[in-house]
Formats: C-alpha cells, sequence, structure tokens
C-alpha cells in the first residue's frame, strides 16, 4: 500500500504459502524488498515474530504474528529515478507481489537516455510503492513495458521473486496480452496472423521494422468492427518486440491511425482528433506469483481514443 511517512510499521500474520520460510526470504516476499535489505532489517532488529527480535535464519510459521518497521521507500543509491507524481496513472490491482498500473499516454514505463517526462517507476516511488530492484538499476520492477504514445496496463513487480517470476512468465509466452488498436481500412483477411521477424530499422533512429535479421515475432489479430476509413481490430500478442503491433500493422500496410512514424496517414489523426497513435492495452493475464492463481485485469479506452471511435461511429468522415 502507499504511503507517505519515513517509517512504517506494519503487522500481519504470516501466511500460510510462507510457512519454514526464512525471515529473510518471507520479508522479501510479504514487502517487495530485495534479500540483501530484508537481511539488514532482521540484522538492525526490526522484525519482530510473536514479540520476539528474529534474526535473518530463523524460520517462519504460519499464522504466527509478524511486526515489522520498514525504512523509507526512497530508491537504492545509484538508480536515477525521478520521483515524480503521474497524472491520470490509475492503480488496478495492488498486493504484496505486484502492481498492475493503467498507464496514460505520455509516461514512459522507467527512466531512459533522453527522455526527460514521467515514467510509470517514477510515479509509483512518488506514491510510495515499494517495487523490485531486480533488473537494470532504472528499470527496477519493470517486467514488460508500453510505448509512450501508448495506453493500457502494466505490471511491475514489488518482490524478488515476482519479479523472476513475471519475468519467466513474460519470456515463455506465458501472459495473456491484449490490445486494441484503430487501424487504417479493412485488414484482409479479418482474422489472422502476422508470423515475421522484427529488427532495428537500419537507417532510422527509434523506428523498426520487418527484416531477417530481427526477432522472432508473432502478432495474432481479428477485427472487431469496421468504419469505413478505419477498423478496431483486437490484438493478442506472442512475442512482445518493440513497436511489434505498430510494426506489423505496418507491413500489412494498415497502420495505426495517428502513427505517422509507420505510415499513417496524418490527415485522418486530425479528422478525428488524435495526437498519438490510437492503440491501447485493455488485457492482462497471468498466474499470479504469490498465490498461483490466473488473474486477468482490464482497462477502458481514454477520453482521446473513445472520442475518435465515437466520431467514427457518428459517420462524422463519411462523404470526407
Amino acid at each position: 500500500m502507499p504511503r507517505n511517512d519515513v517509517a512504517d510499521v506494519r503487522n500481519l500474520p504470516v501466511p500460510d504459502g510462507l510457512e519454514g520460510e526464512r525471515v529473510d526470504a518471507a520479508l522479501a516476499r510479504l514487502f517487495g524488498l530485495s534479500r540483501t535489505r530484508a537481511a539488514q532489517l532482521a540484522a538492525d532488529g526490526h522484525a519482530l515474530l510473536g514479540g520476539v527480535v528474529v534474526r535473518k535464519s530463523d524460520r517462519v510459521h504460519a499464522g504466527s504474528w509478524l511486526e515489522v518497521t520498514l525504512p523509507d521507500v526512497s530508491p537504492p543509491p545509484g538508480i536515477e529515478v525521478v520521483a515524480e507524481p503521474v497524472a491520470g496513472m490509475r492503480i488496478v490491482h495492488d498486493d504484496d507481489d505486484l502492481v498492475v498500473v493503467d498507464k496514460p499516454v505520455g509516461v514512459a514505463a522507467h527512466p531512459s537516455v533522453g527522455w526527460v517526462g514521467p515514467t510509470v517507476v517514477g510515479g509509483l516511488v512518488a506514491a510510495g510503492y515499494r517495487i523490485s530492484t531486480s533488473g537494470a538499476s532504472e528499470r527496477q520492477g519493470i517486467v514488460s513495458r508500453l510505448d509512450v504514445g501508448t495506453s493500457g496496463l502494466m505490471v511491475v513487480a514489488k518482490s524478488e521473486y515476482a519479479y523472476s517470476q513475471l519475468k519467466s512468465a513474460f519470456r515463455n509466452r506465458r501472459v495473456d496480452k491484449t490490445y486494441h488498436a484503430l487501424v487504417q481500412g479493412l485488414p484482409d483477411p479479418v482474422v489472422g496472423t502476422v508470423d515475421a521477424p522484427i529488427g532495428r530499422h537500419p537507417g532510422f533512429d527509434y523506428k523498426y521494422a520487418v527484416m531477417k535479421s530481427g526477432k522472432p515475432s508473432v502478432t495474432h489479430y481479428e477485427v472487431v468492427e469496421a468504419f469505413g476509413p478505419a477498423s478496431l481490430v483486437e490484438v493478442h500478442l506472442e512475442t512482445g518486440r518493440t513497436h511489434q503491433i505498430r510494426v506489423h500493422m505496418a507491413a500489412l500496410r494498415h497502420p495505426c491511425v495517428g502513427d505517422p512514424l509507420y505510415g499513417a496517414d496524418p490527415t485522418l489523426a486530425v479528422r478525428l482528433g488524435l495526437e498519438r497513435q490510437w492503440l491501447h492495452a485493455v488485457g492482462l493475464g497471468f498466474e499470479h506469483p504469490g498465490t498461483g492463481d490466473y488473474v486477468s485485469y482490464s482497462s477502458t479506452y481514454p477520453d482521446d481514443l473513445q472520442g475518435a471511435l465515437d466520431r467514427l461511429a457518428d459517420g462524422a468522415l463519411a462523404g470526407r
């Protein structure tokens, strides 16, 4: 849960799933700490089990009452994360292992060279959420990303265990990722699969292309509704390459509306009131690393995307 104070005392019973775990491992799982920081908490006397101070190597037992004084939520030294509140970023789900966010457009997943705007990581830190420190320093907790210009669902790991499990799930294609995209024209066939490798475009920075030397990439799509100048499609990804949907739809000659980088007609975007590509991560499902249960989350369209759809549905572009 988010918090604003410097120290935070937590009291809770040890879950059944942590029976027999070492104290440091249990603290890491429960509070999204690194194993090293959890061990230090125990060494400093900040972990009590049944009212008695415990060592990092002691074992916890289900149902025993655990009291822990947590440190502040500042990121570890050397991580260049700006703690900046992110307007419009909605928390869809939060527990001891992970947090699912609904990312607005104009927000990066994590800090990167040349990006000075808000990030999901920075927004979570500013709101007091603890996230995993696994992975590259600037990408703490991030197991998959969305483009700055793409909105929708992302999952961020809070514990080291959750990070490793989710990273493996994404890598081994055990995560259900559903997107909706508004593309130009009407794809033919209306249900299809694009199996084409994607790599960095040899002639342009920040652009990707279908190319033989690229990484295997598979996109499944189905037209949901046709509007004439554009069609709403549902997309399921097997892989998660950078710009994958945008590249594959452009390769079909049906680029995402509002995506001039990949060949979209800019005048159509203007007529629909769009200032970015029409692409939204509407669904996310996976096996929860803490419980083992399958969980799924959904997101509705933000106002700009819904507004563009409404204009199409109302026939505002008819005859133009």
